[in-house]
Parts: C-alpha cells; sequence; structure tokens
C-alpha cells in the first residue's frame, strides 16, 4: 500500500476552467484519474475556486492497462493535466 506522502504529484495543469486549478497548478487535495481517456475526474467547472493550498496528488488511478498503475495506484513520479481526448486528461498516462 502507497502513503499518502509518496503519492504522485500533480506537477501541471493547463486546465485553467477548472475550478481546482490556480495559477497552473492543481490544489484538489487527491485527483482521480478515470474514465476511457485517462481523464481526470476530480475535474469540475464552477463559479468559485477551492482545494488546498498545497499541489494536488493522485489519489487513485482507474486505468489499470497504464504502465504506471500498481493495483489502481499511479506509480509516476508525477503527472500533467492538460487537454487530451477530454477537457482534462492525465498527460502522463501510457498504455503497457
Amino acid at each position: 500500500m502507497t502513503s499518502i506522502q509518496s503519492l504522485p504529484t500533480v506537477q501541471g495543469c493547463s486546465v485553467t476552467s477548472c475550478a481546482y486549478n490556480e495559477s497552473s497548478s492543481c490544489h484538489a487535495a487527491a485527483i482521480t484519474v478515470a474514465g476511457d481517456n485517462a481523464k481526470c475526474g476530480t475535474f469540475v467547472e464552477i463559479s468559485f475556486k477551492g482545494g488546498v493550498s498545497s499541489n494536488g496528488v493522485v489519489g487513485a488511478c482507474h486505468r489499470s492497462e497504464c504502465k504506471f498503475n500498481d493495483k489502481l495506484e499511479c506509480t509516476a513520479g508525477s503527472v500533467e493535466i492538460g487537454a487530451g481526448r477530454d477537457v482534462a486528461d492525465c498527460l502522463t498516462y501510457e498504455a503497457r
């Protein structure tokens, strides 16, 4: 099991419309990578900003075929979130 301190950080996020994005940094406590295109399941467009004061981490990854996925946890050193096939995708995702 991965400790919270060793979860990979969201190194950068270019999805400025997300409520957790502040100055291209993710401020969600933890994101989930999910869906058909490794989308950020935590992405939300709303009229105000939210989150925590530190950079977000990857709390869970539902993309079991990703080479960085080990028992639904991300093992990448860090991830980048940005526009891919969806508005907010994990750009670090790589199929095995």
